[in-house]
């Protein structure tokens, strides 16, 4: 298989809300929006990949997805999303495989993993 492009797809409860959630709260770019102006997708940049948020779905958040995205301090992001109210699952803590984790929900209860490579971690010093 050879594999061109990837993302993620979000089916939210609330579109609007989501948008705003990613969009704002969060402070991904958007990579491209699409369909009726009334009621556009998003597709947002995640580093290397994508997240889209479209459509709309009832069915509660998986239990077994969660999105994991590296940040530069996630100190300062756990002080600002508290601020904008975001629901906080757990503090950021240095975790026993060295990487500092920050975890939270979106609007919906999707589990987000906010990630701090510390100096002197081995993915900062794998050359691939």
């Amino acid at each position: 298989m050879d594999v061109l492009s990837s993302r993620v797809l979000l089916r939210p409860r609330d579109l609007e809300r989501s948008r705003r959630f990613y969009g704002e709260t969060l402070g991904l770019a958007v990579y491209r929006e699409f369909g009726p102006a009334d009621h556009p997708g998003v597709v947002f940049f995640l580093g290397q990949g994508f997240l889209e948020v479209s459509g709309r779905s009832d069915a509660p958040a998986a239990e077994t997805l969660s999105l994991w995205l590296q940040v530069r301090d996630v100190r300062q992001e756990e002080e600002r999303l508290r601020q904008a109210g975001v629901t906080v699952l757990r503090q950021a803590e240095l975790e026993p495989w060295g990487l500092i984790e920050l975890w939270i929900a979106d609007p919906d209860g999707h589990r987000i993993a906010l990630v701090e490579v510390p100096p002197g971690h081995p993915l900062r010093r794998d050359p691939r």
